[in-house]
């Protein structure tokens, strides 16, 4: 089960992600953009997906995972229940949220090769 404290320190673990107030909860932003918000009660995380992982997602984490209702969510914008994944999955959902400028997500796109690849190879990640 992720926790709100293991949501915002992944979230903040994210290249240049700030930490901001959004209507009186914390929001995640990387270069002044919105990536994710989250709510104590209930506990739910707010991440902006693209539609087509916001319907894979949904579908493979229905008790978990739904759009925002209206025009928000027809956007992107997904309400998760973060009592309801675990870390890895909250960390999955965090990056496919992060947009940050392309110099940025190139880094992180080489950060994660590297981490996959030498899981391949069994030597431990850098």
């Amino acid at each position: 089960m992720a926790t709100h404290q293991i949501i915002r320190n992944l979230a903040l673990g994210l290249p240049e992600a700030v930490e901001m107030d959004h209507h009186g909860f914390p929001s995640f932003r990387v270069a002044g953009k919105i990536f994710a918000t989250l709510r104590a009660e209930p506990p739910r995380l707010m991440v902006k997906l693209d539609g087509e992982d916001q319907a894979n997602l949904c579908a493979a984490h229905p008790r978990a995972i739904a759009p925002v209702p209206g025009y928000w969510g027809r956007k992107g914008s997904t309400f998760v229940d973060y009592e309801a994944i675990d870390e890895a999955t909250a960390r999955m959902l965090l990056r496919l949220a992060w947009t940050g400028p392309k110099r940025l997500r190139r880094r992180l796109e080489a950060k994660l090769d590297l981490r996959h690849r030498a899981r391949l190879s069994g030597f431990p990640a850098l």
